[in-house]
């Protein structure tokens, strides 16, 4: 299973620095995306992209996890010579990170 099948994502930038919100398409989504999910997991999907560390918060109320990934913007807007010098497509990126065979409880991919 792919991230993207139980969760949507944005990305924003500040310097170097990346963070990417991912939201859970429902609440049932949410415990499961909190287990597998980890700031481990981002930072290993991201090696050798990202060079700083990776830290998740986690937004119980929004169901939904921020990722704040330090060193991932070559220097930042005024300084990269990447194309995405804003970090956007980080999200989609994330989106496919593979999560393993997961079995979906009930109504899994409804959207509230």
């Amino acid at each position: 299973m792919l991230l993207q099948e139980m969760a949507h994502a944005r990305s924003g930038d500040k310097g170097d620095i990346s963070d990417i919100s991912v939201i859970a398409y429902n609440a049932m989504n949410y415990p499961l995306m909190l287990e597998l999910v980890t700031a481990e997991r981002v930072q290993q999907h991201f090696a050798g992209f990202v060079v700083g560390d990776v830290r998740r918060y986690e937004l119980p109320q929004l169901h939904a996890l921020k990722f704040v990934l330090d060193g991932a913007l070559d220097g930042g807007v005024t300084r990269s010579l990447n194309l995405d010098i804003h970090g956007k497509c980080l999200s989609s990126l994330l989106l496919g990170m593979e999560l393993g065979d997961v079995r979906e409880p009930s109504g899994f991919r409804e959207f509230e």
